[in-house]
């Protein structure tokens, strides 16, 4: 397999973020199956507008879409080259989003993007890898030109949240890394953007998140 550290696009030691396509679908796919499919097999399939619930097979319609060039993510690699973590996004006709119904209510402004997952190995976690993920996801975004970016995510302040709740990661990070909140639309969800000005980075330059 091809060395995924020579796609990256952003490198902090240790942490190295490609994109998720047919060369790096391998160390893609030995990260979930590490981690039992994810959420019971899901393999990060259920927000892709092609997945039909009780028909699609989850890997394999998973894989034809990274082949093909439908599913979007930045993939963070260790020093070791393996798959730690992911951050899906994709434009709004690609992907939907959790409470829709309620979301659907009041509209926030048009996005261009979505994020709808990230993802940590179960090994990996507290050593900064979901960050590297999205902060790799808002490179390729302004990478493919940029635009309004949404998700729906929970807050953690004041509560010990379940893991399960937590597969957007959490309002918080999104926040630290120049998010707003829009308006709540569930218990503790909330819809959050961020315009991403469009232009390439450069292996190793400063994220625009960074300068939020």
């Amino acid at each position: 397999m091809p060395d995924p550290r020579a796609r990256g696009l952003l490198s902090r030691p240790p942490h190295t973020v490609g994109r998720l396509e047919g060369a790096t679908w391998d160390a893609f796919a030995d990260l979930v199956e590490r981690n039992n499919g994810i959420y019971g097999g899901c393999w990060c399939i259920p927000y892709h507008v092609e997945h039909q619930r009780g028909v699609s097979d989850p890997r394999t319609l998973k894989e034809e879409l990274v082949r093909s060039g439908r599913a979007r993510a930045a993939l963070v690699f260790d020093r070791d080259g393996a798959a730690q973590s992911w951050c899906q996004y994709g434009t709004t006709g690609e992907l939907d989003l959790k409470h829709g119904r309620e979301y659907r209510k009041d509209p926030p402004p048009p996005a261009s993007w979505r994020i709808t997952c990230i993802f940590v190995d179960k090994r990996h976690r507290g050593q900064g890898f979901a960050r590297a993920a999205l902060e790799g996801a808002l490179v390729q975004i302004a990478e493919a030109g940029g635009g309004l970016v949404e998700t729906i995510s929970e807050t953690t302040s004041g509560r010990n949240a379940q893991g399960r709740f937590l597969f957007s990661a959490t309002a918080e990070l999104f926040e630290d890394l120049g998010f707003a909140r829009v308006r709540q639309v569930g218990k503790h969800a909330f819809i959050l953007n961020r315009e991403i000005e469009p232009g390439p980075v450069a292996p190793g330059a400063d994220h625009p998140s960074a300068m939020a």
